[in-house]
């Protein structure tokens, strides 16, 4: 790889072009990245501590890695299962085990500081009783050890947190397009950075440009824009979500998103609508699972007047966001 002409290495690994940035240099792109390499300065490898060598077989490291996880193969995973542990008084935690399968969403409730994103941290660690609460997370039906061990996938996690911030100095369509190109070959990206963008557009509710600088995005539009990058682009089967109730978006069709492309998802809200949605829930007292409920008929029909009153509201909202008046 090292010795061919950077043109055409650009062509098949288009990824590269963000490392070779990080190298603040000037690259010929005629030639190879080792005969580039001969016409750097010696200053270029004292200040990286590096020798030519080094730097050559930390390129072709680079490439020979990111061929591996473009072409590894995407092990779904089938479920999650959470084992007791103990709450914040040290409680133990009676409930059978809870299993969560692909496709599935889960909903974690409870009041403020109860301890719902710790139950969150717990799945994403896959914690084997080593977490404050003493709780075991099983893919597939194994501990962490064993999963990795038979080769299950380093990054099975992805996690939305509630607060959404870039730092990036990229528009929406660099950020999809940098993102696309760790998993797609360099034909498919632009129908599915177009695919990204148009769902997360849809969900936001408020319109934005691919030219927007991802760091001028709203809460909203950074939260639907990252839901359609989940469900679209990333491979992580297992999806954790740390509250969307406030970023305005179509929430009914964020979630039908996620699980309908076979995606483990669970969200800890205080949103009585999306709670109702999720046909599982868990319920987090002082640390503690308390409950598990299964949702019912009757709640299925509370769940449907919410969001007839829901979607009446979000007609409001975008009234007013039109500048128009309202009138009854």
């Amino acid at each position: 790889m090292i010795k061919t002409n950077l043109k055409d290495l650009l062509i098949s690994c288009p990824y590269i072009s963000y490392y070779l940035d990080d190298f603040e240099e000037d690259f010929d792109e005629e030639i190879s990245f080792e005969e580039n390499l001969r016409k750097f300065p010696d200053y270029f490898f004292e200040q990286r501590k590096m020798s030519r060598e080094e730097v050559a077989e930390e390129f072709e490291t680079y490439i020979r890695a990111a061929q591996e996880r473009l072409h590894q193969e995407i092990k779904s995973v089938t479920s999650v299962t959470i084992l007791p542990g103990r709450g914040k008084d040290g409680t133990k935690e009676i409930f059978d085990p809870i299993e969560i399968r692909k496709g599935e969403m889960v909903a974690i409730v409870g009041e403020t500081g109860s301890g719902k994103s710790r139950l969150l941290e717990d799945i994403e660690w896959q914690a084997m009783g080593d977490t404050p609460t003493g709780r075991t997370v099983l893919i597939d039906g194994m501990k962490k050890t064993e999963y990795r061990r038979k080769g299950g996938r380093s990054r099975a996690i992805a996690q939305l947190s509630q607060n959404m911030n870039f730092v990036l100095d990229m528009n929406v369509g660099e950020f999809l397009t940098m993102h696309a190109e760790c998993f797609l070959r360099k034909e498919e990206i632009p129908e599915k950075v177009q695919k990204v963008y148009d769902v997360a557009v849809s969900l936001a509710g408020e319109t934005f440009s691919m030219d927007t600088a991802v760091t001028a995005l709203s809460g909203g539009q950074s939260r639907a824009l990252m839901i359609a990058d989940c469900a679209f682009l990333s491979r992580a089967p297992i999806v954790l979500i740390d509250e969307i109730e406030n970023a305005g978006i179509d929430r009914r069709r964020a979630m039908d998103l996620l699980t309908g492309n076979d995606k483990i998802v669970l969200i800890a809200t205080h949103d009585p609508i999306l709670s109702l949605m999720a046909p599982k829930r868990i319920t987090i007292r002082n640390g503690g699972i308390s409950s598990i409920l299964l949702r019912d008929e009757q709640e299925e029909a509370v769940l449907l007047r919410a969001e007839k009153m829901d979607h009446e509201l979000m007609i409001l909202r975008n009234t007013i966001r039109r500048g128009e008046r309202i009138s009854i």
